[in-house]
């Protein structure tokens, strides 16, 4: 169960892109994100591994969710302007947590920090965001 305004946008995918990365929300709001993820062949680099890019655009939808949830009511958006993703540990397939929380919330901008860990709890990667905040029309 997501909390916060789903009406506005359909997280969960209209475009092929979201669809793939199939992010599925638990917590939304302007101080915590919780979503899921399953991985596997479809989302691998030609080494059998989980793509980086999957893991840095999971980060970044992340963050950007909480940083829209955190902005909206003001008539704002909130756009990536740096994100940068440290890949722990290698991913074949499977369930994944990614939490995002923000570091510091300011009037023009917001830096985001977010976490992914498999089931065990090991973190495989983990990446900090900062976010314009914007007006919706701009």
């Amino acid at each position: 169960m997501a909390t916060g305004s789903e009406a506005d946008v359909n997280l969960e995918g209209e475009s092929a892109f979201m669809k793939l990365l199939g992010l599925s929300f638990e917590e939304m709001g302007p101080e915590r994100v919780v979503a899921f993820f399953e991985t596997g062949a479809d989302l691998h680099q030609p080494w059998g591994l989980v793509h980086g890019g999957v893991f840095t655009a999971a980060i970044e939808t992340a963050a950007t969710t909480g940083a829209y949830q955190a902005v909206k009511d003001r008539g704002q958006l909130a756009v990536g302007v740096n994100n940068v993703t440290d890949f722990l540990r290698p991913h074949q397939q499977g369930r994944l947590r990614i939490v995002a929380e923000p570091l510091q919330q300011g009037k023009f901008q917001q830096l985001w920090q977010a976490v992914v860990e498999r089931e065990d709890g090991k973190t495989v990667a983990r990446g900090q965001v900062r976010l314009q905040n914007i007006e919706a029309d701009a």
